[in-house]
């Protein structure tokens, strides 16, 4: 398995991944651009909208159409959130040309219908269809209020708006109510026009095909898209620092719940993907709260069932670790201070080899298993594509995973701030 990243044009990349060892190909087309409050829920319609049709395939069925004649081809919308970034997009999925009869290639005729969404949406008055635009904005409003539905994510979702509201990290993936019921159609086709002209375009193959055929098949798009770029939007992703002498706040909310669930925002005092102790970040955040072998489960889960369940994860593009967890109303005091407690222990470097290891191997098996998946290698990709990160790949983490030590696992929990306490409550709690 090979990575091969260059440069097509100012602020226009691909990543070829040559490998024989899938049956389907990735292709993908993703604009990276600034995660802005005002912005997120209009840029986030655009991909939906762009599937509905183009000029060649004017409708939706008409695309699924022309994908069934390319092997039952897939073509999905992609709206992602990568540190302070937006990714928007489309992921094609087809059969590779190793697969075909008779030797057909499906490459260059994707890669064909990939320019055509992307660059001939359907239009009408010169901007997107208005029965396009509306019934995607219902679409999209479905999908922020259905959020709600799912109140560990939620519970989630509000600590990060709470933590972060004055940060673009704050902002969700898909915006927010209010914007989003306002889109209109010409709106959207400014959205658009603005990704076209600025976003970073990251184009994405998996496949037994060479770089060099990659990139004569994307070609025709590359240079379709010259005449309307403008200058490259900066990408950035502030991490930050607990001001001194900040004391954490605590938000609580009331719903019509049965189970409350309590969530705790730190900040990592710097360490990121960008550090020399990135590493140790990830063991840290696998031996605190990462498995089933972790402090948070083992303990605050298991042994005292303070909790439903505890887990910890950790944005290394931010800076941030969050711990989420179930919890019964009346425990939240006793759940949230034997939480603390369990950090003290690993800045203590109170745990045994036998968890330390149990961590990297966690660590590592994550790490060894995403040249296994295309999805997996894409997002690993886009990850490295919004960080600049590109000296690292999966085999070098794994590497560097391996020699943390238990010093800079702890030293890692002591640079642990936190930041914001969120709960969610009974209406009566």
């Amino acid at each position: 398995m090979e990575f091969k990243r260059e440069q097509l044009a100012p602020g226009v990349f691909l990543t070829a991944i040559g490998t024989t060892k899938f049956k389907s190909a990735t292709l993908s087309a993703t604009f990276l651009t600034p995660l802005e409050r005002k912005k997120a829920a209009v840029n986030a319609i655009v991909p939906y909208i762009l599937r509905r049709g183009c000029g060649s395939w004017p409708t939706m069925e008409a695309v699924s159409t022309r994908l069934d004649e390319l092997y039952g081809g897939v073509l999905e919308s992609a709206v992602r959130k990568k540190g302070e970034s937006q990714c928007l997009g489309l992921i094609g999925s087809f059969l590779d040309d190793a697969y075909t009869l008779d030797g057909e290639r499906v490459l260059e005729p994707a890669a064909e219908l990939l320019c055509q969404v992307l660059l001939e949406p359907a239009v009408e008055e010169g901007v997107f269809r208005e029965e396009y635009v509306a019934g995607e904005r219902e679409n999209l409003l479905l999908a922020i209020r259905a959020q709600m539905n799912d109140k560990r994510q939620y519970a989630m979702a509000r600590l990060v708006r709470e933590m972060c509201g004055d940060e673009p990290y704050g902002v969700d993936r898909l915006g927010d109510e209010a914007d989003a019921a306002a889109i209109t159609a010409r709106s959207a086709w400014r959205a658009y026009q603005d990704l076209l002209a600025h976003g970073v375009l990251e184009l994405h193959y998996c496949g037994s095909a060479p770089v060099e055929r990659v990139r004569a098949a994307l070609e025709p798009l590359v240079e379709r898209l010259a005449p309307l770029r403008g200058e490259t939007a900066k990408l950035d992703c502030q991490v930050r620092e607990n001001r001194a002498g900040q004391e954490p706040r605590t938000v609580v909310d009331h719903l019509d719940v049965t189970q409350g669930k309590l969530c705790l925002g730190f900040r990592t005092k710097g360490a990121c993907i960008w550090r020399e102790d990135y590493p140790a970040l990830l063991v840290f955040t696998a031996l605190y709260g990462g498995t089933a072998t972790s402090k948070l489960f083992m303990n605050v889960r298991e042994k005292l069932s303070l909790c439903y369940y505890a887990s910890a994860s950790t944005d290394s593009l931010k800076g941030i670790c969050a711990v989420s967890s179930g919890v019964e109303f009346d425990r939240m005091d006793q759940a949230q201070s034997e939480i603390l407690a369990q950090l003290e222990a690993v800045k203590a470097g109170d745990f045994t080899e036998q968890e330390l290891q149990s961590a990297k191997q966690a660590v590592v098996n994550v790490y060894k298993s995403v040249p296994d998946s295309r999805s997996q290698l894409e997002q690993f990709c886009l990850t490295a594509a919004v960080s600049g990160v590109w000296e690292e790949t999966p085999q070098e983490t794994v590497r560097r995973v391996e020699g943390v030590t238990a010093q800079q696992v702890a030293a890692i929990a002591q640079g642990m701030e936190l930041d914001t306490v969120y709960r969610l409550m009974g209406m009566e709690g």
